[in-house]
């Protein structure tokens, strides 16, 4: 009888931590930790309080600070690191991890420099090796607490995919796939940059009818972007766009949304950063991603406002007063 597949997802924040606890339901399951205390709180404590609080974790969780002893183990590997840290985790890795081994992004982010989407990052540290990535409307602590989810593994292999799929799913935790990668990655970076907007849009008072516009054109303006650089279109209007979109814009535990309504209500990005205590991938990405747009010749209002009031260069209320200033044309028209 073969052994059962080996799931191993390094990163030991809310996300990383939700999957690993997702996927120890259906197959072994190890939780890689930066740190020792969290390694040893959910071995021994079944819990990671710093980022879940008190919920409790499966008890069949494993978790390690060894990242070289998480590689070796490894049937398939999940990235759960920010997005600047892909880099320098899997460097460490490099040639530990079995040839062939799929490799899932969880990151929504571009590094910082080379612009590069997390799944290029990890194609370029573990050659060889099939890469895709798993995102959608998917709050940690929802999903941990139960609640009905679902989420889409993107890989060009569909076969891959579909032997993935079951490692992660739950009578409540459907899991879609697509061959999209581009799509879907840019999906979950880009709704990060507009969630920034909401946020301040909460904080401003500013009302749910500005927030539904921001919502919507930000949606435009992320599938502008995505089928310039060779995306389809269609896929910004499922679980990893529009889906993802609205989770990451109107929950109150979104990272991103709450970086925005921090810095309406006067905090710096400095400020706003230390306050969430967590990553929040938006705050880092806005300017790579309006380098991006310059470059594809697309017209990205929304992100431009957000990336100004990151860089200092506006307030959010002067962020929102400049949206007011653009023309209006036709709804399909670029802008």
């Amino acid at each position: 009888m073969a052994r059962p597949v080996r799931v191993v997802v390094l990163g030991a924040g809310s996300w990383g931590t939700t999957v690993a606890s997702l996927a120890v339901r259906n197959t072994p399951t190890l939780l890689w930790a930066r740190e020792t205390d969290t390694a040893d709180e959910i071995n021994a404590e079944h819990r990671n309080s710093r980022y879940l609080g008190d919920r409790a974790l499966p008890k069949d969780l494993r978790a390690t600070a060894d990242i070289v002893e998480a590689a070796h183990e490894a049937d398939v590997l999940v990235v759960g690191v920010p997005s600047h840290a892909v880099r320098s985790a899997l460097g460490q890795i490099t040639n530990e991890v079995r040839a062939w081994v799929p490799v899932l992004s969880l990151a929504k982010g571009l590094e910082p420099g080379t612009r590069l989407r997390p799944t290029e990052v990890i194609a370029e540290c573990l050659h060889g090796h099939p890469v895709g990535l798993m995102a959608g409307p998917n709050l940690a602590k929802e999903i941990l607490d139960g609640m009905a989810a679902a989420t889409v593994v993107a890989m060009q292999d569909e076969r891959v995919a579909s032997a993935l799929q079951p490692l992660f799913a739950s009578s409540v935790f459907r899991v879609y796939r697509n061959t999209d990668v581009l799509g879907c990655e840019l999906g979950g970076i880009l709704k990060n940059i507009v969630a920034i907007a909401s946020g301040m849009a909460d904080g401003l008072g500013v009302g749910d009818n500005t927030r539904a516009m921001i919502l919507a054109r930000g949606l435009a303006e992320m599938t502008r972007l995505g089928e310039a650089m060779g995306a389809h279109p269609r896929t910004f209007a499922g679980l990893t766009g529009v889906g993802d979109l609205i989770a990451t814009c109107i929950s109150p535990s979104s990272r991103n949304r709450r970086v925005g309504e921090f810095l309406a209500k006067g905090l710096t990005v400095e400020q706003a950063v230390a306050e969430l205590g967590q990553v929040a991938e938006g705050v880092k990405t806005a300017p790579t991603v309006m380098d991006l747009a310059r470059d594809q010749g697309v017209e990205m209002p929304i992100a431009a406002e957000v990336e100004a009031v990151i860089a200092g260069r506006r307030t959010p209320a002067e962020a929102y007063r400049g949206l007011r200033r653009i023309a209006p044309g036709d709804e399909d028209d670029a802008v």
